[in-house]
């Protein structure tokens, strides 16, 4: 294919057995776009194995599916018209290939979604149409299939044609055009077919030449990832690669989440002759800046006249794969473009039957192959965009433990939520990290800390006694010393929580706001350890060594377990 000559990248999905492999090959053939010999070869070992030639076993190049007969991967090829060259996705139409199918079909800008006219619209051909319509693929063509199943039959086109399109309307989706063809006659593929004067639509590969090309992505507004930042010598060169936009040395920058605003200083190259002040979509690049903050992978850098959306809440369409159900109230871990943020979700609003776009309200979990709306909620701020504005930061997969378990899209963008941790009532609030359990990983020979628990607590709740790594008595009391709140826990339910110096001491066991033991036994100790609490900076206590020796016991109510290091929410290393 020629580096000047445009390219479109199609997608091409539909139920198994409807003809998709030979609506491909077929394009291959016509174009004259297969390798030399390929069609004398697939001939002999048709002829060799006693079966009819046909234009599918041109894709048939996995072992796995010569002995299937079904096309179980994504795999990606290349043809070219006068007009431009293609790149042609072939997805699997199983639906145990379903995740094979949204990764191909995530870079398409175009798709062709073929039907069978003797068997007609089956679930899949609809499951296909909605995760196009969810992926933003607006550009479709239907391909009415093996016309000659059914002796070209107008009427037969038509009432395939008025209920599709009765549900992908629905959707949102209007086709281009809906194509009756026979690949295997190869009718109405390049040229237009006699057997069918009634339509008057153009064939295939004239039609696909009238597909626009979306907006070049240099042409969108800026969306730069943060990958990592190196230091050499004195200078400190963030990296990633630019997914969108144009970035010029000089550009006024922001940086989400972190809100910081800077220019480009320098555009950085390891030779003297790859040395440019421009750089656009597509590059991986380093950059300099002009003010020293601390960047980190998963920032997102734009241009301050268009920038992301930042929160730590959104709405999103998903798909899932997991072996485990997708269930709320888990901890769950989201990558999106570099980011990697521990998130769960808050709510199932519905789990779609794809085939009939009706579902489940608020369903109590999503199982694998189901596509479902949802609400994520994430443990700090990130910066997205919805994915109708930008595929690359408006997409993310859910990982399940060390799997890749699910694909979502981004539909709306909600309001910062509040994050808290603890307990509260009324002005008072105490952040506490009681629940958090200790482990020490067998893999990197280090003790780490998880919070599994971010409930806000008030009054009258239970909590949980007893963790995996902790245990504390029915009755006891947290003493938020930084905060200066002071929880009362009376037969494991929360009694009051009241100011510090309201609080008397009853002889009850103290612990700290992050589940430690207070060495107090008497009134004369507790007063003790508030006179030393008055006379030191609150914000400098959670670093005083000396104090926290003095005062604290880790062993009392916690103890640390070997792990193998398969719980990955890390606060940090000790």
């Amino acid at each position: 294919m020629s580096e000047n000559r445009e390219t479109l990248k199609i997608v091409v999905v539909g139920h198994v057995d409807h003809g998709k492999s030979t609506v491909i090959g077929r394009l291959l053939y016509d174009t004259n776009s297969l390798p030399e010999g390929a069609i004398e070869r697939v001939k002999r070992i048709s002829k060799e194995k006693g079966k009819p030639f046909e234009y599918a076993y041109l894709l048939d190049a996995f072992e796995e599916e010569q002995k299937q007969g079904i096309t179980i991967d994504t795999t990606q090829l290349q043809f070219f018209t006068k007009k431009r060259d293609y790149v042609i996705i072939d997805a699997p139409g199983h639906k145990e290939f379903l995740k094979n199918m949204i990764s191909g079909a995530a870079s398409a800008e175009a798709a062709l979604l073929v039907i069978d006219a003797n068997e007609g619209i089956k679930e899949q051909s609809k499951r296909h149409g909605y995760i196009l319509s969810l992926l933003g693929i607006q550009k479709v063509y239907v391909i009415v299939n093996k016309m000659d199943l059914i002796d070209y039959s107008e009427e037969k086109y038509h009432n395939i044609k008025t209920e599709f399109n009765e549900f992908l309307n629905s959707l949102q989706v209007t086709p281009l055009d809906y194509i009756p063809i026979s690949a295997f006659f190869g009718e109405n593929i390049a040229t237009y077919s006699e057997k069918m004067p009634w339509y008057q639509g153009k064939p295939i590969l004239e039609a696909i030449d009238d597909i626009p090309k979306d907006q070049e992505e240099s042409n969108k507004p800026l969306r730069f990832p943060i990958q990592d930042v190196y230091k050499f010598d004195s200078r400190r060169i963030i990296v990633g690669r630019i997914e969108a936009g144009t970035l010029r040395v000089g550009d006024e920058i922001h940086i989400t989440p972190g809100n910081k605003t800077t220019k480009v200083k320098s555009i950085e190259a390891w030779v003297k002759k790859d040395e440019s002040h421009v750089v656009s979509a597509g590059q991986s690049v380093g950059i300099t800046v002009e003010d020293e903050f601390f960047n980190k992978r998963g920032e997102i850098i734009s241009h301050k006249d268009n920038v992301p959306v930042v929160s730590n809440q959104f709405h999103a369409n998903v798909f899932w794969m997991g072996k485990n159900d997708l269930v709320t109230n888990k901890k769950y871990k989201i990558k999106l473009a570099t980011a990697e943020v521990e998130a769960e979700i808050k709510s199932i609003l519905k789990v779609i039957d794809a085939s009939t776009l009706s579902g489940e309200e608020q369903a109590k979990r999503v199982k694998i192959n189901d596509v479902a709306e949802i609400i994520v909620q994430t443990k700090e701020p990130v910066a997205f965009d919805l994915f109708r504005d930008s595929k690359v930061t408006g997409r993310f997969v859910i990982v399940d433990g060390y799997d890749v378990a699910g694909g979502g899209i981004i539909s709306k963008a909600d309001s910062l939520v509040s994050a808290k941790a603890g307990f509260e009532k009324d002005d008072l609030y105490l952040n506490s990290k009681i629940f958090e359990e200790y482990y020490y990983s067998v893999q990197d020979n280090s003790i780490k800390n998880v919070q599994p628990d971010q409930k806000l607590y008030q009054v009258g709740d239970e909590i949980s006694l007893v963790g995996d790594t902790y245990s504390y008595p029915e009755n006891f009391d947290i003493i938020g010393i930084s905060d200066q709140v002071v929880v009362k826990i009376r037969d494991s339910k929360i009694d009051d929580i009241l100011n510090l110096y309201e609080y008397t001491y009853e002889q009850l066991p103290l612990i700290n706001a992050r589940g430690f033991g207070i060495k107090v036994s008497s009134v004369n100790e507790f007063n003790q350890l508030l006179d030393e609490v008055n006379g030191k900076d609150k914000g400098k206590l959670r670093t005083d060594v000396e104090f926290s020796n003095q005062w604290f016991s880790f062993a009392q109510y916690k103890k640390i377990k070997f792990n193998e290091d398969s719980v990955y929410l890390v606060e940090y290393n000790i």
